[in-house]
């Protein structure tokens, strides 16, 4: 019933573009750091898919960065048609600014976030530090390398993971996820502004033991980097990260790009767009697609923020607004 929906939302878009002219539209989507690849083929798929209905091409462009810095930047003027960040917190931010509706997750399926992810740790050959679960980051000696919470998103959810675990093993509380939090923080060695900074930190530059990051990250990076280097670590209890999508409204209210916008955001929820997640590693929403990729993605123990933090809103008020939690555990 789903996928019905779904391509008559398509068909319905597409319907009503049957007198579009032929010139090339240009369409930005601001993004952050782990969906370069993944972006740069979904844009080439949707294009072909475009141009066969409409007969119009598009010009895609294509930013990227931590995903807070990429709100901020949509928030103050940067013109996206459309943004693709890793939480709903800084959607909301640039709708807080006047760019997007308020009302904006219940435009697209799942509340807008097409497809979710996890944080896994990243560790040497072999484990050197025999680092298994969230306590053993805390362990004196262990180099951590993770991303600034200020500025991305990744590092966000591994901040809340970390405290989520914590709160859920016996005798858990907020004071006990702080002590656990503050002491990994402690072994942080470099804190970049970004997952894939971070990324070439513990990869190429060949600093720390651990690499807290995405799932898809660690993936690609398997994929990518000689075989037998890196070894993927999941721990007992993570978080389920659920990265979210909306189209800017001023912005293509002003260039004439809605339609374009809801097109390219519904196709991430067609087969083929949810397909093409999966090969870069982002778990499918659609379960004909996860059961093919099934093997891929390993069955977590997985919260979500709202049923521990009680919101975005409320994580971000409290843990990392300014002379919130975070800063108070980082500058100690």
């Amino acid at each position: 019933m789903k996928k019905i929906f779904l391509m008559g939302v398509l068909g319905l878009i597409l319907s009503s573009t049957s007198a579009i002219a032929a010139e090339t539209k240009s369409f930005l989507n601001v993004s952050y750091d782990p969906t370069r690849e993944f972006y740069k083929d979904y844009n080439k798929a949707f294009g072909e898919y475009w141009y066969s209905r409409t007969g119009q091409r598009i010009d895609f462009k294509q930013s990227h960065g931590g995903s807070g810095k990429q709100a901020r930047a949509v928030a103050t003027g940067l013109k996206a048609d459309v943004v693709t960040l890793a939480l709903a917190n800084d959607i909301d931010e640039i709708s807080n600014a006047g760019y997007i509706r308020k009302d904006w997750q219940k435009q697209f399926p799942n509340n807008s976030a097409p497809y979710t992810s996890t944080i896994v740790y990243l560790v040497r050959k072999g484990n050197p530090k025999q680092i298994k679960d969230w306590n053993d980051l805390a362990k004196p000696g262990v180099e951590v390398i993770t991303p600034n919470p200020k500025t991305g998103g990744a590092p966000r959810w591994i901040y809340l993971a970390a405290w989520g675990y914590a709160l859920k093993q016996p005798g858990g509380n907020d004071a006990k996820a702080r002590q656990l939090v503050t002491n990994i923080y402690q072994n942080v060695k470099v804190l970049d502004s970004a997952a894939r900074a971070s990324m070439t930190t513990f990869t190429e530059r060949n600093i720390g033991d651990v690499l807290l990051t995405w799932e898809n990250e660690a993936l690609l990076a398997q994929q990518n980097l000689p075989k037998g280097e890196f070894e993927i670590v999941y721990p007992s209890i993570s978080i389920l990260a659920e990265p979210s999508v909306a189209i800017v409204d001023k912005t293509v209210d002003e260039n004439g790009n809605r339609l374009i916008a809801k097109g390219y955001l519904n196709f991430l929820y067609s087969p083929l767009g949810q397909d093409l997640a999966a090969q870069y590693n982002f778990r499918p929403r659609n379960k004909e697609v996860a059961l093919k990729y099934a093997s891929k993605f390993p069955k977590l123990q997985l919260f979500t923020i709202d049923s521990v933090f009680g919101s975005w809103a409320n994580a971000q008020k409290i843990h990392f607004s300014n002379g919130g939690i975070f800063d108070q555990i980082y500058k100690k």
